[in-house]
């Protein structure tokens, strides 16, 4: 086995627009490196270290790879084990080929959500992907959606080449939890995943779980990153944290539009309101995740009337904002994230919130029906 550069080589690391140098090797981001002085609260921070959509990207006539990875996971002391790492899948020409758990590494404890945490250090460990055909290949090692993961080293045992330049659209998509897909069963269950493989398209996937607030230094981001296709899913964690009022919220929406334009004045825009979530529908946040286990929202229906935000009306008002841009942005689409996922299908968010890994591979499929098809937004 030989030694493959991370970084410099013919390795492209794909869906990360950042890479930190660690003890252990390099962490990918999914924001850039300036972003970091732009928010306080570390969950923000901590969620773009989760690699949703991040994938390393080479062509090799090698028969097996090796990748040293060094995880992070959390634990809650009332929990008896660390939670899972995920899974890492290698795809060969598009198509998937092997998934393994990836290694334990080092566990963040804590006595509870939220809470400060105590790292208890771990040790790189490595996925062994044996038994490639022979040939030249393109390989994707899709890293695990909800697990900061340093690359630590990779090998293989023939030639590593870089990857050929394949034609595809560059689609960036920006949502919540519901679009980092912390329940799905692997990095390629992601509904963006999903839809980007039927779409064929390349997916830069910057949701962002508990953390889609409309945040400028996000809407810069996508101004300035290439992009054929460019959807925003948005709206549940802005009701979940009642973070803005009516008053608040459509300008914000328009000021994160007015941005991207700067950037794509005619790319494609679809702009998706929140599936289905029957705590929030009529009754504004936050919420709270009770003893059951289910998310329950906390704010006064009544309070509606005098400002606060239910997913109703975040539906009505995306869908007014839209409408009324399309006057001088023909380019500019909305979808009801209901459609995506409906009313009828609330036995599939099991606390009440986030789908299952069938509803994700659901929702992509769905998304792809809409969007890519002849006559769709991104046709």
């Amino acid at each position: 086995m030989k030694a493959v550069p991370l970084v410099g080589g013919p390795v492209e690391l794909r869906g990360a627009l950042d890479l930190e140098t660690t003890e252990a090797g390099v962490m990918p981001r999914r924001l850039p490196a300036w972003t970091k002085v732009q928010y306080q609260d570390p969950s923000v921070y901590g969620v773009t270290l989760m690699p949703s959509g991040v994938r390393l990207v080479f062509r090799t006539d090698a028969r097996a790879v090796e990748l040293d990875v060094l995880t992070s996971t959390g634990q809650l002391d009332t929990e008896p084990r660390p939670r899972p790492t995920g899974m890492m899948e290698l795809l060969l020409d598009g198509v998937l080929f092997g998934r393994q758990q990836a290694p334990l590494g080092n566990v963040l404890r804590m006595a509870g959500p939220g809470a400060e945490q105590r790292l208890i250090p771990g040790e790189p460990g490595t996925v062994r992907f044996g038994g490639l055909p022979a040939g030249m290949k393109q390989v994707e090692l899709w890293l695990p959606q909800q697990t900061p993961t340093e690359l630590v080293g990779l090998r293989a045992d023939g030639k590593v080449l870089a990857p050929l330049p394949d034609g595809r659209r560059r689609w960036v998509h920006y949502g919540s939890s519901i679009s980092h897909c912390l329940e799905a069963d692997g990095p390629t269950g992601t509904w963006p995943v999903v839809a980007a493989t039927l779409g064929g398209v390349e997916v830069i996937n910057l949701g962002q779980a508990g953390n889609e607030m409309l945040d400028p230094y996000v809407a810069r981001t996508i101004r300035d990153l290439p992009a054929d296709l460019i959807s925003l899913k948005v709206g549940i964690n802005i009701v979940g944290l009642a973070t803005f009022r009516q008053r608040s919220f459509g300008p914000a929406v328009h000021g994160f539009l007015d941005t991207i334009r700067e950037g794509h004045p005619e790319t494609p825009l679809l702009l998706i309101s929140p599936v289905s979530c029957p705590t929030f529908e009529e009754r504004p946040g936050p919420g709270v995740m009770g003893a059951d286990g289910r998310i329950t929202a906390l704010g006064d229906p009544a309070d509606v009337t005098a400002g606060a935000l239910s997913l109703t009306l975040v539906r009505a008002e995306l869908a007014r904002i839209v409408a009324a841009r399309r006057a001088h942005d023909p380019h500019l689409h909305y979808l009801d994230g209901r459609e995506l996922l409906g009313p009828g299908e609330v036995a599939d968010l099991p606390d009440g919130l986030h789908p299952t890994a069938a509803a994700y591979r659901r929702m992509g499929k769905r998304f792809a029906a809409h969007a890519f098809v002849d006559g769709g937004p991104f046709a």
